[in-house]
C-alpha cells in the first residue's frame, strides 16, 4: 500500500506544522508531523517533524537512500553517540542504527531522499560553526552539507531584521523550514515551524521584518535576479570537532 502527502514536486507547498496534530508512530512513544510522503506509510520517502518522548527507543534498522536529521531540542542518541540540539546528521545509504532518546527530543527528519552510497557520513555541531556572510546583504549562513556529484546542498541561514532578499530564482527547487522568527513573501507570512517547498524554476521575493533563522535546502546554486549568486560556503567539521562529537557519550 502506498500513500502521498504533498507528493507532487511541481507544486508549491506551505505547511504550518505548529497547527498540525501529532500522529503516533508504530513505536508508540515517537510522534510525528508529516509534511511530505511518497510511497508506503512506514517505508516511503518522508519529511517530518518528529518528537521522541523520554526513554523512547526504536529497533535497529537500515536507511535505504539515506537519512537527514537536524536535532531541534533535547538529545537524540544511537549506538554511535549522543547528539544534542544543534547537531546535523546525514546518514547515507547503508547506514544502520538503533535510535533512542533518554531525555526526549524534537527533530526535523528527511528519509529516502539522499540516494548514493558515495555520500559521506556527516556530523556537524552547528553551534561550533561561525556565521559566514553570504552574497546577499543581511543574510548569514552555516554550511551543513554539499558534496561533489550531488545537486543538493543544505545550510542554516540567519536573516537580519528588515532584510529584503530581492527576487530569488531556484533553478532546481528549494525547501525551507523556519526555526525561529518569521518572514513573508508576496503570497503570505511564515512563522516558526513552517515548512515550504518551492518547485524547480520558482521565483519568490522574501523579506523579514524582525529577522529569522531557517534550514534551507536547494539544488545549488540559487541565483537572485540581477546576477547576485548565493553560493553556499563550504565549512567542513574539523578533526577536533569530529573527535569531540564522536567521543561524546559513545557506546560500544
Amino acid at each position: 500500500m502506498s500513500d502521498a502527502i504533498n507528493g507532487d514536486l511541481s507544486v508549491r507547498v506551505v505547511v504550518e506544522t505548529a497547527r498540525m496534530e501529532w500522529v503516533s508512530s508504530p513505536s508508540g512513544s515517537v510522534w510525528r508531523k508529516r509534511v511530505h510522503l511518497v510511497g508506503p506509510p512506514e517505508s516511503g520517502q518522508v519529511t517530518s517533524v518528529v518528537r521522541y518522548e523520554p526513554t523512547s527507543r526504536f529497533p535497529a534498522h537500515d536507511h535505504p537512500e539515506g537519512e537527514e536529521i537536524l536535532v531541534l531540542e533535547g538529545v537524540f542518541s544511537d549506538e554511535h553517540g549522543d547528539w544534542p540540539a544543534g547537531t546535523y546528521l546525514l546518514n547515507p545509504e547503508g547506514f544502520r542504527h538503533a535510535p533512542s532518546s533518554e531525555p526526549g527530543c524534537l527533530l526535523f527528519v528527511k528519509l529516502r531522499q539522499f540516494p548514493g552510497r558515495e555520500r559521506r557520513h556527516v556530523v556537524v555541531d552547528t553551534h561550533g560553526l561561525d556565521w559566514q556572510r553570504s552574497s546577499i546583504p543581511g543574510v548569514a549562513q552555516k554550511a551543513l552539507y554539499q558534496q561533489a556529484g550531488f545537486q543538493d546542498a543544505m545550510r542554516l541561514e540567519r536573516w537580519d531584521a528588515q532584510t529584503d532578499l530581492g527576487t530569488i530564482t531556484y533553478e532546481r527547487g528549494a525547501e525551507l523550514f523556519v526555526l525561529a522568527g518569521g518572514f513573508a513573501d508576496d503570497a503570505g507570512a511564515y512563522s516558526a515551524g513552517c515548512w515550504m517547498r518551492l518547485p524547480a524554476g520558482s521565483e519568490y521575493h522574501p523579506r523579514s521584518a524582525d529577522g529569522c533563522n531557517i534550514v534551507h535546502q536547494d539544488g545549488w546554486p540559487a541565483v537572485p535576479t540581477g546576477g547576485r549568486r548565493l553560493t553556499p560556503i563550504r565549512a567542513p567539521m574539523s578533526s577536533g570537532q569530529a573527535e569531540a562529537l564522536w567521543g561524546r557519550g559513545s557506546r560500544p
